[in-house]
């Protein structure tokens, strides 16, 4: 009599190369029925290709897929749809000008003598949406819903399809801390229906609180796997990046200098409202100091950084750069003359995703002698010397070094890339906004060192985060914003995470505006 397998997936010896790379090299994972599995990893260990390979995204050189033991053939996403394999991306598959319900049933349309039955599909979707916690609005279009619904979207297809085995890639990257903690919970109670789920992620902390076991792969290799409640977050930062990682910002207390960036009276209009989603902004940042902006997403700190990089014109207001007002000042006016800007949006407004990383690296320098010559045509060599000590120095890991079209890198080293980009341009003002979304603990320490070389380099920085523990770590002073203002101004020594948590939901807020 044959033993049924307590595994519900199999991934056996997976071996996957790419052009100048072994993404997976001889990789077993087992995930048990009705577990929460963890995989751990730097930027580029091989996570999310493994994924796709059991998605059927791509096609393993070697090795073996048993589900519930049995051997299977997964060729394209279809077979893993079939085998009730379903996978959130890290960057989601959504038709952005469909409803929500449309992208749900997408592929899998109720249909009766040819015509669409959206009826059904519907109780059906609010029926799962109400089952698990789910609550999105089924007629809503994708382009107007925050990230949080986005991802309840994706979550919802997998359900709909009856999916036993969950896939999420990195699933917290692009949330809020509320969304983080609902999203876990989701997750708890998606493993407890019986379904079994992995969970790609390289935050220590959520692994930790909703992970049963947990795999580490480092630079394509199997390290080992875990039981969570049996280890520490400095045991498995060490197996992730073959180091131990100091969790705390090392700096020395800041002198600041003369004043760099001035904001007085910043009013930014919204595009979602008729209110403006910055009001009467003003601070002041001084060379040689961090200052965070702190706040829950979506309280103005997008716009904000907005108006100060060029990307939308500030209503009222001024804003000062070195003494000098640019108010009304081009992007890369703003540029030459000392901003650079580590934006929220990698992929909208970091990146060139199809141009090779070498153009990506000189985006906003490319018109410089050094990298043109006088009839305007590019310098090639001059160009790839520059691109390589870049990928060197900040340790970007691509397949095919400075060659490699940035679209095909993992998102971490994308965003590495980017900051290399930005910090190498010697700004006299550094804008971080999310500087560490999607970074693992190796990466975002030395993220975090950059930003405090910067500022004891006489730069001044100015910090957006959502990331409460960087919040309290990094800066030197914290403004926090709260519905398009600023209510407070908070010495990261003296301030508590809860007296922070109260600026920020809109229950305290200084008498004197900062």
């Amino acid at each position: 009599m044959r033993l049924e397998s307590p595994y519900a997936i199999e991934m056996l010896h997976i071996t996957k190369r790419f052009p100048g790379i072994i993404a997976n090299d001889d990789i077993t994972l087992q995930l048990k029925k009705g577990e929460i599995h963890a995989l751990l990893g730097e930027n580029g260990a091989g996570k999310s290709t493994l994924m796709s390979v059991l998605f059927g995204l791509y096609q393993a050189e070697e090795g073996t897929i048993k589900k519930d033991g049995k051997e299977v053939q997964i060729k394209d996403p279809n077979d893993a749809n079939d085998l009730g394999i379903g996978m959130v991306h890290q960057h989601f598959k959504l038709v952005e000008c469909f409803t929500v319900l449309d992208n749900i049933i997408l592929g899998v349309e109720p249909t009766r003598k040819g015509f669409l039955q959206k009826k059904e599909a519907r109780e059906k979707v609010l029926a799962l949406s109400e089952k698990y916690g789910l609550q999105v609005n089924p007629d809503a279009l994708i382009e107007d819903i925050s990230v949080g619904m986005q991802q309840r979207t994706e979550i919802l297809k997998m359900l709909y399809r009856d999916n036993e085995i969950l896939i999420f890639d990195e699933p917290t990257a692009v949330l809020t801390p509320q969304e983080i903690e609902e999203l876990m919970q989701i997750m708890k109670n998606l493993a407890a229906e019986g379904k079994s789920i992995l969970f790609i992620s390289h935050k220590l902390a959520e692994i930790m609180a909703v992970a049963d076991r947990c795999t580490v792969l480092r630079k394509g290799k199997y390290i080992g796997t875990v039981n969570t409640k049996d280890v520490t977050m400095e045991r498995l930062s060490a197996m992730m990046v073959g180091r131990n990682v100091n969790f705390h910002v090392e700096k020395k207390p800041s002198v600041p200098g003369d004043v760099i960036l001035e904001v007085k009276d910043l009013s930014v209009a919204s595009k979602v409202h008729k209110n403006d989603a910055v009001r009467n902004v003003s601070f002041k940042v001084r060379a040689g100091e961090i200052v965070c902006i702190a706040g829950i997403d979506g309280n103005g700190q997008t716009e904000l950084v907005y108006g100060l990089t060029g990307l939308e014109p500030a209503k009222t207001g001024q804003i000062f750069m070195n003494g000098n007002d640019i108010t009304h000042a081009s992007i890369r006016t703003r540029s030459v003359d000392g901003m650079s800007h580590i934006p929220e949006d990698r992929h909208k407004h970091g990146l060139v995703l199809d141009y090779p990383l070498e153009y990506n690296m000189i985006l906003q320098r490319y018109f410089e002698p050094e990298f043109t010559d006088k009839a305007g045509f590019l310098k090639r060599k001059p160009i790839r010397e520059y691109s390589d000590r870049l990928i060197e120095q900040y340790d970007v890991r691509s397949g095919q070094g400075s060659i490699t079209a940035a679209r095909a890198m993992s998102g971490g080293n994308q965003q590495k890339a980017i900051i290399a980009r930005e910090i190498d341009k010697n700004p006299d003002l550094l804008i971080a906004v999310q500087p560490t979304r999607g970074l693992d603990v190796g990466a975002i320490e030395f993220v975090h060192s950059q930003l405090v070389a910067q500022r004891d380099a006489g730069k001044a920085v100015l910090l957006v985060s959502l990331e409460l523990d960087e919040v309290m770590d990094v800066p030197d002073r914290i403004l926090v914003m709260y519905e398009g203002e600023i209510v407070g101004e908070l010495d990261p020594k003296k301030t508590t995470q809860e007296e922070l948590g109260l600026y920020m939901a809109g229950a305290k807020r200084d008498e004197v505006k900062a």
